[in-house]
């Protein structure tokens, strides 16, 4: 675009030049020389500029996030009905590192060229598509989402067949609209939590939103603010003995409704709560806990508030305060990626145990992570996932939760399983040799505290 104005320049000042030779001054020289000089910093200026304002992505040749951002919260804006997609390769890292990026790279463009040919198929053309991060793309369509459920669930069944290069690609999607919420923001967060509900799913099966997103935020905030919280706890057995009792905690909103913990954890996360609700739910449990005789309660915690040096602080002063609790709280915590100093998570666990709390490891034989803890932390106790509850009537789930059992006791670990619903079901694990059982066939939750 410069170029032009660039030679209209050159060519003005050569013709000066040429024509009024014997009556130009010096000063003319020094002005051509200042004209040219600053014509060139302009053609670089916008050079520079365009890089800046880049609108699409280099590999996928999608727009760029912080565009179709932009563009989707002015759709939006004007729009009565809209609706986004998420789509993701969901096995893009493994893709790179068997293969190498760049066959990453051209997986991410057919990918592309291949969502387009076959929404195409359906008549659905010129739609926005960005690449917001790794393998991850939000397409805008004009309309509400039930227009489109069944052409993406269709989609999403033929894309099991689809290959590049003999390589297999995993797709998943999810679909939302605005009447969930009308920030961007607010909207592809709820479509990643939409995607991992819906992975072992071939249906497009929405989470049921009753609340709006930033009314669940401000309900979270004013409930950790004045500790509005609600306790109900369940008893587990050891041999049909009530031993200990689990606490499930939930949050009051200012409109008495009540928020579960599926619907307020990553709130806790997104706000940076999660350390301060921690340390108020320990500190209600202890007075539950002082209040009865002996009995001996069990409540999560985030593995990131006991590796916070703030947060173990508090929990010394509040059990060198309390030292009748003693040997009766167990923290119960899991994560889904492994943190790696091990030696580091090991010398805060070995803190707490000191205070005589009992550490226990949950979702073992589900999340990877949680067999990898059982392997490297010094730990008290682990507590299968649920799936094993409710496969307990397949043999081969059996000898698998049998092996992890045997490997929890010979490295001196009690063993818990939860949700036992029947009779047959706490047969099997008695038989299998778990510690303690929990589930509603053996006890009710009860509400102890408002």
């Amino acid at each position: 675009m410069v170029l032009p104005i660039f030679a209209l320049v050159l060519a003005l000042i050569l013709h000066t030049f040429y024509t009024s030779q014997k009556t130009i001054s010096t000063s003319f020289y020094i002005e051509a020389v200042l004209v040219l000089l600053f014509s060139i910093y302009f053609i670089f200026y916008l050079i520079y500029k365009g890089f800046d304002t880049k609108i699409t992505d280099n590999i996928s040749k999608t727009f760029t996030r912080e565009y179709i951002y932009n563009y989707l919260k002015e759709e939006i804006k004007n729009s009565r009905e809209y609706t986004l997609l998420l789509i993701s390769v969901d096995n893009l890292y493994e893709i790179n590192k068997r293969y190498g990026i760049k066959y990453g790279d051209k997986v991410l463009f057919e990918v592309v060229l291949w969502i387009a040919e076959y929404l195409k198929t359906k008549e659905i053309i010129n739609f926005p598509i960005g690449r917001i991060k790794g393998g991850d793309f939000i397409i805008g369509f004009s309309g509400d989402k039930e227009q489109y459920k069944t052409i993406i669930e269709l989609m999403c069944l033929k894309s099991e067949e689809f290959k590049v290069d003999d390589i297999e690609i995993q797709i998943s999607a999810a679909l939302n609209d605005i009447r969930f919420s009308k920030n961007i923001d607010y909207l592809i967060e709820n479509l990643f939590e939409l995607q991992n509900s819906n992975k072992n799913s071939k249906y497009l099966t929405p989470i049921q939103e009753i609340i709006d997103p930033s009314d669940l935020e401000y309900f979270v905030i004013q409930a950790i603010k004045k500790r509005d919280i609600t306790f109900f706890i369940q008893e587990v057995f050891e041999d049909e003995k009530a031993t200990l009792k689990e606490c499930f905690i939930k949050l009051n909103t200012t409109e008495q409704k009540i928020l579960h913990q599926k619907d307020y954890m990553k709130i806790l996360d997104k706000l940076r709560l999660m350390h301060e609700y921690d340390i108020i739910v320990l500190e209600e449990v202890i007075e539950i806990c002082k209040k009865s005789k002996d009995e001996k309660f069990a409540l999560s915690i985030a593995p990131t508030s006991i590796r916070n040096p703030v947060v173990l602080t508090k929990i010394k002063e509040l059990f060198q305060k309390n030292e009748c609790v003693k040997g009766r709280i167990i923290l119960l915590f899991s994560e889904n990626e492994y943190f790696p100093k091990i030696e580091k998570f090991n010398s805060y666990l070995k803190q707490l145990k000191e205070l005589g709390i009992t550490i226990a490891v949950d979702r073992l034989g589900s999340i990877h992570t949680s067999f990898l803890y059982l392997r490297d932390l010094d730990i008290d106790m682990v507590r299968f996932d649920s799936f094993y509850s409710k496969k307990m009537d397949k043999n081969r789930y059996k000898n698998i939760l049998s092996g992890f059992n045997t490997m929890a006791h010979e490295k001196g670990m009690k063993t818990w399983a939860k949700m036992i619903e029947d009779e047959e079901s706490r047969e099997l694990f008695k038989d299998v040799g778990v510690n303690y059982l929990q589930g509603r066939f053996l006890a009710p939750l009860e509400k102890i505290k408002e």
